[in-house]
């Protein structure tokens, strides 16, 4: 095995290759042992292992979301529909058996639930010149980034499945009701009550647990609002009688619910109503034709992409029918529906996709077990690819590029065993991305 492999191994423990001696150049003849006419020729074999080890174990702490599902390997020489199989539970047994008299019995009930799976992927094309000047090992350094983007865009994948369920919860704010994601803000917070709540209802549906918990999928935002409501009664991580336990971003339990951040939660959010304004406001309220007169000035293409959007004048969500372009005073937006009280002047117009005034919305997601399946990350789910300088149409041999494809897929399993809980947070002001 040849230095460069060593260099690189010590380079994932930790110690970073800062020389050109320590580079490794995929042409070097020293890596000779390939896959003959391969894409990868010129990657030595145990080279190409270890890369697509590294790609692996980088791309697996983000699959957060994916973590709890029931895996299936990647159908092979199967078509690209994969099959999961729920079994219904069975009835009371309250008749008694008479003595010496065998009852019927009963037989398995499977539902077979099926998904199509999709193929992601993305590569990054790097020069020759990049290379001849790199102080890093480019393919390695390549590799850290293309494997963070890999587990993003998988967990992803599988977390806008599973918010895709029927069941949902709205944070309540200042003792009162809350029915809708747009009237979410700042003081609908996720609370110890909602969390009892969430895992009552799961329990209520016989929700099957994690070694005797549920669990929540939490962003960091939702999460700091909670430990700091629930006190002495949230039991950190560092209390835990089992560390070997510990699930992957766990942070602690509340309520029998073990509670798993990501910054990959879900954040509803709005864009911007204009290229220079968050907001708009109400110059004129036209009732005949649901046309408002807006004070600011719209360009066509601003114009354009309002139409269809949502928009919240005096705390409710209407859809734009249609905008038109023009200066300060005599852009319009003209709404599908009359609002329930008319728009008067200097009203603010807040964009309507998430909550209350445009602020940021967080769902948190809680399970029980066997609530979804997913494809499994190995075995197919993720391949690394090197293309050396001089493949395919490089006659030059200026470009190399490192890149990965994976194949994904995710469906529910049983709806009653997940359950969104949205709500506002401390953070909803400022945390104006979605993701």
């Amino acid at each position: 095995m040849n230095r460069d492999f060593f260099d690189l191994q010590r380079f994932a423990e930790g110690n970073t290759v800062h020389s050109t001696e320590g580079y490794v150049n995929s042409n070097d003849p020293a890596l000779s042992e390939s896959y003959g006419d391969s894409p990868d020729k010129g990657v030595s074999a145990e080279m190409k292992t270890f890369y697509d080890k590294v790609l692996i174990e980088l791309a697996t702490p983000a699959l957060v979301h994916d973590q709890f599902g029931q895996k299936r390997p990647i159908p092979a020489g199967s078509g690209k529909t994969i099959e999961f199989r729920r079994f219904n539970t069975l009835k009371k047994a309250l008749s008694a058996i008479e003595e010496g008299v065998t009852p019927d019995g009963n037989k398995l009930s499977v539902v077979p639930v099926s998904a199509t799976v999709d193929q992601y992927g993305d590569y990054i094309e790097m020069t020759d010149m990049f290379e001849l000047t790199a102080i890093d090992n480019v393919i390695l350094e390549a590799t850290r980034v293309l494997a963070d983007q890999a587990g993003r865009t998988m967990d992803t994948v599988v977390r806008n499945v599973m918010l895709g369920g029927s069941a949902v919860n709205y944070c309540s704010k200042s003792g009162q009701e809350v029915t809708s994601r747009s009237a979410l803000d700042n003081d609908a917070l996720l609370t110890v009550k909602e969390v009892f709540k969430a895992a009552a209802q799961l329990r209520a549906q016989n929700a099957p647990t994690f070694d005797g918990s549920y669990v929540a999928i939490i962003h960091p935002y939702v999460a700091y609002d909670l430990m700091q409501a629930a006190g002495d009664q949230w039991i950190d991580i560092t209390k835990y009688t089992n560390p070997a336990s510990i699930m992957t971003g766990e942070i602690g339990t509340l309520g029998g619910v073990r509670f798993v951040q990501t910054s990959e939660a879900k954040i509803y959010a709005a864009d911007d109503l204009s290229k220079s304004a968050r907001n708009l406001s109400v110059s004129s309220y036209e009732s005949s034709g649901n046309k408002i007169t807006i004070a600011e000035k719209l360009e066509e293409d601003e114009a354009g992409a309002l139409e269809g959007r949502y928009v919240i004048i005096k705390g409710e969500k209407l859809k734009v029918a249609s905008a038109a372009s023009g200066e300060a005073g005599s852009a319009t937006i003209t709404l599908e529906s009359a609002p329930s009280d008319s728009p008067a002047a200097s009203d603010i117009i807040y964009p309507g996709e998430a909550g209350s005034e445009g602020k940021a919305v967080f769902a948190t997601i809680f399970l029980g077990r066997d609530a979804y399946g997913t494809t499994e990350i190995e075995g197919g789910g993720i391949e690394h690819i090197v293309k050396q300088k001089g493949f395919g149409n490089d006659p030059l041999n200026q470009r190399s590029s490192v890149g990965w494809k994976g194949v994904k897929a995710a469906v529910r399993l049983a709806e009653p065993y997940m359950l969104r809980v949205e709500s506002g947070s401390t953070f909803s002001s400022s945390a104006l991305q979605g993701n």
